[in-house]
């Protein structure tokens, strides 16, 4: 929405390569969308997938958790595969990938095919993980980027929400069908947008390259050589999962149950409810406050919301207030998944995509993003064994993580709000950091 505004106040030329660049990042967060719809998909339709198909709970685990797997594998492979087919070549793959595994899951019939469609699925949205922040803030002129590159997570929480609620009233075969819808339009809008720049330079295409700048930036646009380190990117992705993020988003329905309530409709539905505004409201805030302060906001509300949600579960073993543990659990996860959608969700995906320097970028974003969904996998399948020993001590320990990420970012990352990547590097390097 800001972003429209200010692009009707630039000259016509510059107004038309705003259009692109707005197209070009819509297309590319469909890969987001598709993301979002992935990870919420297992929470509205557990009970009937394990009655439907006759699973065990640790079969359920497995297909919840194998997701990651499959996300490691194309984290491992997304900057490669990145590098090789170009931004869009690694889309056009993913989406392809990801409408195979929705079809397996949708017409499966036993364990094991419903299990081979979320691993494919999971390699898919590996390799969105890392590909379209990285297009994003690729194609974004630096006033921009920030809040273009927040649309990717923005989109997640929008995609992780209609699962949710569109999960409350569709089958699990029909809600596998709706995962397939983001994958086609992206599809077909791959074909109306420029590859990115940055890509083109770098594998010496230079009449591409050229014509893809004329598209995103008018005459005057220029890139130049990257410079930067890699540290800071991983770092932020190990608090962003070990703070417990998926296993909320993956359980949130088993959570609310355990903490009292008759169902996981209500909570499940607020959750879905919050997301999308405050992920849109960091988006905002994101070029205006900058990067570095809202994330130790974010931090410190995720803190403060497991610190909530462990309390509540406190109360019930303690025969506290029980009264109150359902609203105070509530309350605890609401809090909790606002402020990871206002910036612990989206702030360290868009730091990654403009602290790493194209000539590392395919390798360094890997590994990033390997360390990304190799949390995710650890937090989603320890979860279950975890809050069987104590719920309370769980969320804790998610606090604790979130605390020790307010130092980090307080101590080692650098504020990079209306910056060039060039700008960004260069001090980087100037600065020494983690050389």
């Amino acid at each position: 929405m800001g972003t429209e505004i200010e692009a009707s106040l630039l000259p016509p030329q510059e107004r038309e390569s705003i259009k692109m660049v707005l197209l070009g990042t819509f297309v590319a967060v469909c890969g987001a969308f598709e993301y979002g719809i992935s990870v919420g998909y297992s929470s509205p339709t557990e009970d009937a997938i394990i009655s439907d198909l006759g699973l065990s709970l640790s079969q359920y685990s497995v297909f919840g958790s194998i997701l990651t797997i499959g996300g490691m594998v194309g984290a491992i492979s997304s900057g490669r595969i990145a590098d090789l087919l170009g931004r869009k070549g690694a889309m056009a793959t993913s989406a392809a990938i990801c409408i195979v595994g929705w079809i397996a899951i949708a017409f499966s019939k036993a364990a094991w095919v419903l299990d081979l469609g979320r691993l494919a699925g999971g390699f898919g949205v590996g390799v969105f993980s890392y590909v379209v922040p990285v297009y994003v803030a690729e194609i974004a002129p630096k006033d921009l980027r920030g809040g273009l590159t927040t649309a990717n997570q923005l989109m997640v929480a929008l995609g992780s929400s209609i699962a949710y609620l569109v999960g409350q009233f569709v089958t699990w075969r029909v809600l596998a069908l709706v995962g397939i819808v983001p994958c086609i339009v992206q599809v077909i809008g791959l074909f109306f947008i420029p590859e990115s720049p940055r890509w083109l330079a770098k594998v010496g295409r230079q009449a591409d390259f050229e014509s893809a700048l004329r598209k995103l930036r008018g005459k005057d646009a220029n890139i130049s050589q990257e410079e930067s380190e890699i540290k800071v990117g991983v770092g932020l992705m190990v608090f962003q999962q070990f703070g417990g993020a998926n296993a909320i988003v993956f359980y949130a329905s088993n959570i609310f149950v355990s903490a009292g309530f008759s169902s996981g409709k209500v909570g499940s539905i607020a959750v879905a409810i919050i997301q999308v505004p405050i992920t849109l409201l960091g988006a905002i805030l994101l070029d205006k406050s900058g990067r570095k302060p809202l994330l130790m906001v974010a931090a410190a509300g995720t803190c403060l919301g497991c610190l909530l949600a462990g309390t509540s579960f406190l109360f019930k073993a303690q025969h506290w207030a029980t009264k109150a543990v359902p609203a105070l659990n509530l309350t605890g996860i609401l809090v909790f998944t606002a402020f990871y959608s206002l910036g612990m969700g989206a702030i360290p995906w868009v730091m990654m995509s403009e602290i790493f320097p194209i000539n590392i970028k395919g390798i360094a974003g890997s590994l990033v993003t390997l360390v990304n969904w190799f949390g995710s996998w650890a937090v989603t399948y320890s979860y279950n064994y975890l809050e069987s020993w104590s719920a309370a001590g769980t969320f804790y320990i998610y606090s604790a993580v979130s605390a020790v990420a307010i130092v980090f970012v307080l101590k080692l990352v650098p504020e990079t709000r209306a910056r060039t990547l060039e700008e960004i590097q260069s001090s980087m390097a100037s600065l020494g950091i983690f050389s």
